[in-house]
C-alpha cells in the first residue's frame, strides 16, 4: 500500500484496514471528500456522525474500541466544541478540524492534546488530514529515547511523543542511555538534552557515532542555551537536528517526522543484507 504524503512521508507496509476510525462531519461534501480519499490511498473505510447525537450512539452501540477520531469543533447540537470535549473526555485520540488559525483557538486545542489540528480552508486540507492520520497508524513502529536530566522535561517530551502514538523510553542521564541503546536495537530516534551532569549531550552523540551511523539512529538535540553556536557544535558532533527550548508542539512533531522520514528512506534504499554479504 505505498502513500506519498504531502511533507514527503512515504509508506509502503501492510493495509490500514481494520481500524475505526470516527469522522465527526456534518458537511455532506467534505465527508465524501474525506471519505473518498482515505479508502483510496489508505484502504481506511471511515464512520461518519454528522451530529452530536449520532456520535454518542457511534460510541455507545459497539465495543470495538475506536482507534482514531476526526472531529469538527462545530456540529449541529454542539456549536461550542461539545463533540471535541466528549472524545477526548474518553481518551479517544482525536484529530481536530478548525475553519482558520487563530492564536486562541491553536492555543486550546494544544491544551487539549488533540493528536493534530487541520486548517479546513487549506487547498491541501484532505490530503493533510490523510497523512496525519497515516502517521498516527504507523507511529507505533518508531521508538524513540529521551535523555534529559530533568524529570519534568522527560514527562513533557514523553507525553508529547505518546500522543502521536510514538514507543518512548527515556534516560534520565548518558550513561543510561547508552545502556538502553545497547539493550533496545530498535530506537530509531534520540532526542537528548545539552547541559546534563557526568555526560553532556556533545559527548554522548560522539560516542554513539564512535559505533552507530545516521542510518541506524538519528539525533536531535535540544537546549534552552541562547547560545546559538551550540547547534553548529551538535551538528559537528554527529548529531543530526537542533531545536532550541522552548519549542512548540508544531516544531517538535515537524523535525521527529523529518528525521524519521529521512531514517526510513535511507533504510529503504539500501541493499538488502544477503546481497551485501553477495558482493
Amino acid at each position: 500500500m505505498p502513500f506519498l504524503g504531502v511533507s514527503g512521508m512515504q509508506y509502503s507496509g501492510a493495509s490500514l484496514a481494520g481500524s475505526r476510525i470516527l469522522l465527526v462531519e456534518d458537511s455532506n461534501l467534505f465527508t465524501s471528500m474525506v471519505r473518498a480519499k482515505l479508502k483510496g490511498l489508505l484502504d481506511i473505510d471511515v464512520e461518519i456522525c454528522r451530529n452530536f447525537e449520532e456520535l454518542q450512539l457511534a460510541y455507545d452501540k459497539s465495543s470495538e474500541p475506536i482507534k482514531l477520531a476526526i472531529s469538527n469543533m462545530n456540529l449541529p447540537g454542539a456549536e461550542k466544541g461539545e463533540a471535541l470535549a466528549y472524545l477526548l473526555d474518553l481518551s479517544i485520540p482525536t484529530i481536530a478540524f478548525t475553519g482558520t488559525f487563530l492564536e486562541g483557538t491553536r492555543d486550546e486545542l494544544i491544551a487539549k492534546d488533540v493528536v493534530d489540528y487541520i486548517l479546513k480552508d487549506n487547498i491541501f486540507a484532505v490530503d493533510m488530514l490523510a497523512e496525519s492520520i497515516c502517521r498516527f497508524l504507523t507511529n507505533h513502529r518508531h521508538h524513540v529515547l529521551i535523555v534529559d536530566d530533568s524529570a519534568t522535561a522527560r514527562a513533557l517530551l514523553s507525553s508529547r511523543l505518546k500522543r502521536y502514538n510514538f514507543r518512548v523510553s527515556v534516560a534520565e542521564n548518558g550513561a543510561k542511555a547508552l545502556e538502553i541503546l545497547k539493550a533496545s536495537s530498535d530506537i530509531g530516534l534520540m532526542v537528548t538534552d545539552y547541559n546534563m551532569p557526568d555526560m553532556d549531550g556533545f559527548e554522548l552523540t560522539r560516542r554513539i557515532r564512535a559505533t552507530t551511523g545516521s542510518h541506524e539512529l538519528r539525533i536531535i538535540g535540544v537546549s534552552s542555551s541562547s547560545n546559538r553556536l551550540l547547534s553548529a557544535r551538535f551538528l559537528k558532533a554527529g548529531g543530526n537536528d537542533f531545536i532550541l527550548r522552548p519549542f512548540i508542539d508544531e516544531e517538535f512533531y515537524c523535525r521527529v517526522n523529518q528525521n524519521l522520514d529521512t531514517l526510513l528512506q535511507i533504510q529503504s534504499a539500501q541493499p538488502p543484507a544477503r546481497e551485501v554479504q553477495a558482493r
